[in-house]
């Protein structure tokens, strides 16, 4: 492809529209009570409703509903009281009726939108069109070594929420921000879990290009099922390159679906283009519509958890964190979870911070583990935070070994294990004497350069006593107490 020159890329303005699919984590298909669980063997989990046989009827996976109705208030969507269902009709091996059943007119959500933040620190709302409910099709496998293709059915009728947001996107990274905050809410409102990797979340991609200024739309080209962000990142950056370029050559740029190949960061041509009426949507004859009121609304809206960006407010507004440390906290849902645990134990909400991205974070990241893993209760780490505050424990200590200590006896305190590993500071006044005098005792030329105005060798007797004493001092108090003492020389 050619290079695209920086000066020519300034001209154009890049515009992105995503459509993400989200499988629903319920138990039973969207519109049969085979199982939607994931990892069966091939087409075990299967009927025939969801092999389409005839004379078979679809009925309404009413948690399915539900979690449609939490996404669009997640989302700061309307939510439709009136819904129906269509058939839209295509022909693919692995959709047995030859239509996949979804909704057209009436869509469950109308609206709303995303509030990304950008690395530039700005933030942006990214407008949704709409959510809407459907069934998602079977998968087919290729063999690379014979002309024979695979169907796995087992997918065939799990439910989907389809995400179709507004051309908003101006950026790779306003594309990224969208699709994180997505499967963060998601995953917070436990309704999918995000992984790409299995297909529990897809994405589309429309990409335009047009000149700056200008208010009318390019021919888009849709990049399918595209399985991870930064591939969705790498495909609108590449299309970007690619269209312009066609462009600049004078040529046509087709409304055509392509492939993303994550091995050469390329698009191909995968068909033309499908619109609306290819599909031939009518009204799904064999499912009523689905009358929403008020109160039911009212009752998913009351059943919701805290979302990313109310604790985000919360704990930068209340709790005083900085962005960064509520931004971390917030990006996984089980990490927050386990922070409003802690928490609830302690009012020092900086140590527990600190905790967390300290030697918790550092322990997870040398087991390969997840927050999920940790064997230590929140309130049990709260009792660490109790101990360094009320003076019985260094931050070292605390942090190196106690916390340690803990890992390893899960079910004692950290007031237990500090005195039975006798890790408490001693508040003993001679033995701290003692601890200085042997540290100034094994420095004289160190004495010498702290009167001569070198205040800076202060942190090599405090070291030293550090390891006399093995962690079991005040450093704060320890630290006047010999900074007293060198003066006194």
């Amino acid at each position: 492809m050619t290079i695209l020159a920086e000066e020519i890329g300034q001209k154009y303005e890049l515009v992105v529209g995503l459509e993400v699919h989200a499988q629903l984590s319920t138990l039973s298909k969207m519109f049969s009570s085979d199982s939607a669980a994931f990892g069966a063997e091939p087409n075990h989990h299967i009927s025939a409703i969801s092999l389409g046989h005839p004379g078979t009827l679809p009925r309404i996976n009413k948690t399915a509903v539900e979690y449609a109705v939490k996404m669009g208030l997640a989302c700061n969507c309307t939510i439709n009281m009136q819904n129906t269902f269509a058939r839209k009709n295509y022909f693919y091996a692995d959709l047995p009726k030859g239509y996949q059943i979804t909704q057209d007119q009436h869509p469950v959500c109308l609206g709303g939108h995303i509030t990304v933040k950008l690395a530039d620190g700005s933030s942006k709302k990214l407008a949704i069109h709409h959510i809407h409910m459907e069934e998602d099709a079977g998968k087919s496998m290729h063999d690379s070594q014979c002309d024979d293709s695979f169907i796995d059915l087992n997918r065939a009728g799990v439910p989907l929420l389809e995400i179709v947001s507004e051309p908003d996107m101006r950026s790779a990274e306003e594309a990224g921000q969208f699709l994180t905050e997505i499967r963060k809410t998601l995953r917070y409102l436990d309704i999918c879990d995000g992984n790409m990797e299995e297909g529990s979340m897809r994405c589309d991609a429309n990409i335009s290009v047009r000149l700056k200024g200008q208010t009318t739309y390019g021919n888009r080209c849709e990049v399918k099922n595209l399985n991870s962000i930064r591939n969705v990142q790498r495909a609108i950056e590449h299309e970007f390159v690619r269209q312009i370029n066609l462009i600049e050559k004078g040529e046509y740029i087709d409304q055509n679906t392509l492939n993303f190949n994550a091995d050469t960061g390329e698009t191909s041509v995968l068909r033309s283009k499908e619109m609306a009426n290819d599909y031939r949507y009518f009204p799904e004859p064999d499912l009523m519509p689905i009358v929403l009121d008020e109160a039911y609304v009212n009752r998913v809206k009351q059943a919701m958890p805290a979302l990313p960006a109310q604790l985000y407010q919360k704990y930068t507004t209340q709790l005083g964190l900085s962005d960064y440390d509520a931004g971390v906290i917030t990006a996984d849902k089980e990490l927050a979870m386990f922070f409003e645990e802690l928490i609830k134990h302690t009012a020092n909400h900086k140590a527990a911070v600190h905790l967390l991205m300290g030697p918790v974070k550092s322990y997870l990241n040398e087991h390969s583990a997840h927050i999920t893993d940790i064997n230590v209760q929140p309130k049990y780490l709260a009792g660490l935070i109790r101990l360094v505050d009320d003076g019985l424990v260094n931050n070292t200590v605390a942090y190196h070994k106690l916390f340690h200590a803990l890992l390893k006896s899960p079910g004692k305190t950290a007031e237990q294990l500090a005195a039975e590993l006798n890790l408490l500071i001693s508040t003993n006044t001679n033995e701290v004497d003692e601890y200085i005098s042997a540290a100034i005792a094994k420095f004289p030329d160190k004495v010498k350069e702290y009167q001569k105005g070198k205040k800076g060798v202060v942190g090599l007797f405090m070291g030293e006593i550090m390891k006399l004493s093995k962690g079991k001092i005040d450093p704060q108090k320890t630290n006047q107490l010999l900074i007293k003492e060198l003066e006194s020389k």
